[in-house]
């Protein structure tokens, strides 16, 4: 990875459907060697896919809760599975494996009350949560 692929991330983050040429444009490339260096990143496992968010859905669009959430797993989960899994919620910010009571803490954002509620009980059921612990953000 150099500074022409951070470029290149940086772009697909704001337009996951940005063509090569135009990612090229921006980051000063040929379509042809843009085109490369995201299919290395894709094989080399940097890029692991493309989704889409619904505006409804993105955390950066509401004006809503922001929390994070300290996270035991399951002794029976996998790590590895568990952060594939938060990879895949929208409203999962960040998944950062700490030390200490908690094997991760999450930093998230989500609509109100009752999406939260739908987030943690989705940790559990579907993440591998055995016990979470929810901290408000005030400001």
């Amino acid at each position: 990875m150099d500074a022409v692929d951070d470029k290149i991330l940086d772009v697909l983050r704001v337009d996951g459907r940005a063509s090569f040429s135009e990612i090229g444009r921006q980051v000063g490339l040929s379509t042809n060697a843009t085109a490369a260096r995201v299919r290395r990143l894709e094989k080399t496992g940097v890029i692991v896919g493309y989704r889409v968010v619904l505006a409804a859905d993105a955390p950066e669009n509401t004006s809503g809760l922001e929390a994070f959430i300290d996270v035991r797993l399951d002794p029976a989960e996998d790590s590895e599975a568990f952060l594939a899994w938060t990879q895949q919620v929208p409203e999962i910010r960040d998944a950062v494996h700490v030390t200490g009571a908690y094997d991760y803490l999450l930093h998230i954002k989500v609509r109100d009350t009752a999406a939260l509620d739908r987030l943690l009980r989705s940790l559990k059921k579907d993440g591998g949560a055995a016990h979470t612990q929810t901290r408000l953000a005030l400001r």
